[in-house]
This record gives structure tokens, C-alpha cells and sequence, in this order.
């Protein structure tokens, strides 16, 4: 397994790993309850060095982006950052991605780690004839999170960036106590938050700098089973869960992404197009349940004794204190309010179809 630079403060600080896309990653710390609540009510340090991150610059960056991606990103100010997909020619979802515009003819692509290697070379393939390159400079860079309410106070004590001016999707260039990062207003986790893009030979250090500044704003260092409960309350797809190459984004309810008024050709216009039109048959929906008993991945969803739809995600959210899940359901039966069932290890519990997301911060 692939470590992060992150790898020994991880293990200094007791956590317990996992194999997350072939990377060795903290699941947890103490207790995955106890970091949830930090985020949702103070804040929380994340290690997301697995993710990837792919440059791509030159005088066409916009053009190249705007032809491999389905959104419009030339439309995107330097210093902003948009929310996207790369699809296949037949529309299906290679990754879900944040692009980052750092300057007129530059671009940072985040990807997941699962599908680094996928969009990097899917990137490479589609920048030829473009005056572009792209550079996947994932190897050499880390990257950290700091989610959470008093995610502000956690930074003010560390940056002379001014954060109230950066809003939501922006990015700066930012110097905490010495170290050179690009500053984001981003995250998955429902909260405000930050994430800070540095070298990776200083992660330690700035990890080090953030748990120092975090001490009095209770902040605690954060893994990835929480990561999973916080973007599940907040309706976020998890690529491998809501999102895959056999899904296109109106499937997934992520239809606005997808820009077809932008200029110009990009891979897998014509077959969204198509797509776009037709009636798609299971669309991705919330579900609330009862009890204590939350479902899971793969489970059955039910209409009677019919089978109409299937977990992707689910568990009892530690916020709302009842199980939720997302499902694919046939469309007949996607309409908030409506009554289903899940088959959960052989026992029927009852759920409700609701709207998404679950929680929304104030």
C-alpha cells in the first residue's frame, strides 16, 4: 500500500488504518462518534494526500478542460474553483472532480485517489492538438483539510490570508507561519471548512502548525470513517458508491453539472445529449429509517415485495441521530414521502424517501 507523508504522525497518534484505493489511511483515531460530532461542532484535521492533483497549463488550459470535462471551465475566474465531471464518450462517470483555476492559463484538477490514474491519462490523451500540458504532480504534493465551525479561528491564528474575504469554491495562495500553500474554501464533509495544498515534504510540519493552533477551538485529527457519515448526512456521491463509469450524471440527480450550452465539442456531448432526454429509469434518492438498524451498501430496496432499487450508501447518522441512506430506486417510486422498504440481513425495516441532502448547516 501506498503511504501519505502523513503516514508516521498518523501512527504516532494511535490511529487505525485501512486500505482506502491502495492507500494506506487513517479510518480512525479514538472514536469515529467523537470526531464526527468535532466536525459538526468545532472542527477536524483530515489527511487527503491520497487524492490527486493534475496541472494543467498553457495558453489552451481552457479550451483543453473544456473539451474533457462536461462543465464550463473557461467560464471560471482565476482564483475560483467549480465542481465537474470527466465522462467517457458514452456519458458514463470516469470521476467526479474540483477544478481549481489558479491563474488566466492554469488549472489544478483534484481527482480521487481511486481514479488518479484514469483522469491523468484520460487528461493526457484528450490535451493533444491543444497548446496545453498536463503535469500530475500527485507524488509531490499533500494535502490537508480543517473542517468544521471554528475552522476559521483554527487558521486566523496561523495565516494573515484574509478569510472572510475567500469565499465558498475559492482558492488563494497563502503563507502559513512560513509555509507556502494554496489556501481553498472547499471541502466534503457539510461544514465551512479549508483545504490547504503544500509540498509534501512539509505536511508534517504544517499538520504539526494546524494541531497547535486547534488546541483551544477543539479541534481533533479526523479519519476516514467520519469523512464517510459527514458527506453521507450531507448528500455528497462517493465515486464507487453513487457515481461509476455505468452511471451518467442525470442518473446520479447531478444533471446541472453538465454544460451543454459551453461552445464547442466535448467527449460525451452527443450521447448526454441523448441522454438528457430520456427518461432515466433509477435515479438516485435519500432515504430515512427507524430504529438503529441502518442500511447498507448493497442492500435491496423495496416496494412490497418487489425489488425496485438498491443501497449505495447508508448509515445511522451520529447528527440526526436516525439511519439514512441513499439509494437508486426506479423513478415510479422516487417522489419524497413515498413509503419503502429495505431488506437489512434478512429483516424488512420501513424508510421513507426524502430530499437530499439530510443536514444542512445553519
Amino acid at each position: 500500500m501506498t503511504e501519505t507523508p502523513l503516514h508516521q504522525v498518523h501512527q504516532d497518534l494511535g490511529a487505525l488504518f485501512t486500505d482506502f484505493a491502495g492507500w494506506s489511511m487513517p479510518v480512525r483515531y479514538a472514536s469515529e462518534l467523537a470526531e464526527h460530532k468535532a466536525v459538526r461542532e468545532a472542527a477536524g484535521l483530515f489527511d487527503l494526500s491520497h487524492m490527486a492533483e493534475i496541472h494543467v497549463r498553457g495558453a489552451q488550459a481552457a479550451d483543453v478542460l473544456d473539451y474533457a470535462l462536461v462543465g464550463n471551465l473557461s467560464g471560471v475566474k482565476p482564483g475560483r474553483a467549480r465542481y465537474t465531471m470527466i465522462c467517457d464518450a458514452d456519458g458514463g462517470v470516469l470521476d467526479d472532480l474540483v477544478v481549481y483555476r489558479l491563474a488566466d492559463e492554469e488549472y489544478l484538477v483534484v481527482a480521487n485517489a481511486g481514479n488518479a490514474t484514469v483522469v491523468a491519462d484520460a487528461l493526457a490523451e484528450r490535451v493533444a492538438g491543444f497548446d496545453a500540458v498536463v503535469e500530475n504532480r500527485s507524488a509531490d504534493t499533500a494535502l490537508i483539510a480543517v473542517q468544521g465551525p471554528k475552522a476559521v479561528d483554527v487558521l486566523a491564528a496561523v495565516t494573515d490570508a484574509d478569510l472572510v474575504a475567500l469565499k465558498y469554491y475559492a482558492s488563494v495562495p497563502a503563507v502559513v507561519k512560513g509555509i507556502d500553500v494554496l489556501l481553498a474554501r472547499t471541502g466534503y464533509t457539510g461544514e465551512d471548512g479549508f483545504e490547504l495544498f503544500v509540498p509534501a515534504a512539509q505536511a508534517s510540519a504544517l499538520w504539526q502548525l494546524l494541531t497547535e493552533a486547534g488546541q483551544e477551538h477543539g479541534l481533533v485529527p479526523c479519519g476516514l470513517a467520519c469523512r464517510d457519515t459527514l458527506r453521507l448526512e450531507a448528500g455528497m456521491p462517493l465515486y464507487g458508491n453513487e457515481l461509476s463509469r455505468e452511471l451518467n450524471p442525470f442518473a446520479a440527480g447531478l444533471g446541472r453539472v453538465v454544460k451543454f450550452e459551453k461552445p464547442g465539442d466535448f467527449v460525451g456531448r452527443a450521447a448526454l445529449e441523448e441522454l438528457a432526454k430520456a427518461d432515466v429509469p433509477r435515479v438516485r434518492v435519500g432515504l430515512r429509517g427507524t430504529g438503529r438498524r441502518a442500511p447498507r451498501h448493497g442492500y435491496a430496496v423495496l416496494s412490497g415485495d418487489a425489488t425496485i432499487g438498491e443501497i449505495t450508501s447508508g448509515a445511522l447518522s451520529p447528527t440526526l441521530g436516525y439511519p439514512i441512506a441513499m439509494a437508486y430506486v426506479d423513478r415510479e417510486h422516487a417522489e419524497p414521502g413515498t413509503a419503502l422498504s429495505v431488506d437489512i440481513r434478512g429483516r424488512v425495516e420501513p424508510v421513507e424517501v426524502v430530499a437530499l441532502p439530510f443536514y444542512s448547516r445553519a
